[in-house]
């Protein structure tokens, strides 16, 4: 686990992220270099969060913790 000012830098980060997805978002402005989770969100609906976990690791390279913070936000509606 990550503490102190990382954590701090990773947690501004995430704000920043979601912020502009929020811009983007209302703009109708799709991230061309964002990838598709279709099937990230598909998993999600089941209730398969370690698959849709797993999925979005695979579609980005992304680690575990990125992977579930995504799919937290997908399941919270934030995402």
């Amino acid at each position: 686990m990550i503490f102190g000012p990382q954590y701090a830098l990773e947690n501004r980060l995430a704000r920043v992220e979601r912020k502009l997805d929020l811009i983007l978002e209302h703009l109708g402005i799709q991230d061309a270099d964002a990838p598709d989770l279709a099937e990230v969100r598909a998993l999600v609906r089941e209730g398969k969060t370690i698959q849709a976990i797993k999925a979005h690791r695979e579609a980005t390279g992304a680690s575990l913790k990125e992977a579930k913070d995504v799919v937290d936000a997908i399941k919270e509606g934030r995402r």
